[in-house]
């Protein structure tokens, strides 16, 4: 199978659009950014700090909603329809399979908890993308869901100001071809190999605290 990594992965909701211009649209993505990044903190504090922590459809259908509201009317909802992914010869899922395959993740992650905080990372971040359960946002959605079951593992909230999913936006190539990579394994025999996907992540983490670590030692201007 012919893998297209060299150019943007990306789908486009079919349903009618909420914005004005390119600018309208920059800018409510900008606040739906930093609504979605609150909301995830939210969620990882109370996964934390509360009972045994348990990963649901809602919470995948919640982070998308804050991710595209006021810029497409399918937020908050599975899609519809079949999609087609841009960059990538991966076909996700018809439809009518959406909601199952999202609860068997869910299943995944929850009955696979005694596995690393950077395996159930790397598996949310790829079958996000795999199932493409949305018809918009599930780029976004997959780093959001991703980085909040990364922080509830390992059991604290990581700082630094060059967060995973801001690494990923910036440099989007090694991050395709870990999803291919994954989508090679399940295309074989259905396998779960989120070999490639660790070793960014874990890489990407690493980057984020010596970030943190810079940040808390370095002086301000008098």
């Amino acid at each position: 199978m012919t893998r297209r990594t060299d150019v943007r992965r990306d789908s486009k909701p079919r349903g009618p659009e909420l914005f004005r211009d390119a600018e309208h649209k920059a800018e409510l993505e900008a606040r739906n950014g930093l609504l979605q990044f609150d909301e995830v903190k939210r969620l990882a504090e109370a996964g934390i700090e509360g009972p045994r922590f348990k990963l649901r459809p809602s919470t995948s259908q919640g982070l998308q909603r804050l991710a595209i509201e006021g810029i497409y009317s399918c937020a908050g909802n599975y899609r519809t329809g079949l999609v087609t992914i841009h960059g990538t010869s991966h076909q996700p899922p018809e439809p009518a399979l959406v909601s199952g395959f999202v609860e068997d993740m869910c299943d995944y992650v929850n009955e696979n908890w005694h596995r690393s905080a950077i395996h159930l990372a790397s598996y949310l971040m790829w079958r996000v993308n795999w199932i493409h359960p949305f018809a918009g946002g599930n780029g976004r959605t997959s780093r959001a869901v991703s980085y909040m079951v990364l922080c509830v593992r390992a059991g604290t909230w990581f700082g630094g100001t060059r967060t995973i999913p801001e690494q990923i936006v910036e440099n989007r190539q090694p991050y395709y071809a870990a999803l291919d990579s994954a989508d090679a394994a399940w295309d074989d025999g259905e396998r779960v190999d989120t070999t490639e996907m660790e070793s960014l992540l874990e890489n990407m983490l690493a980057e984020q605290l010596v970030g943190a670590h810079r940040d808390a030692t370095a002086e301000s201007d008098p």
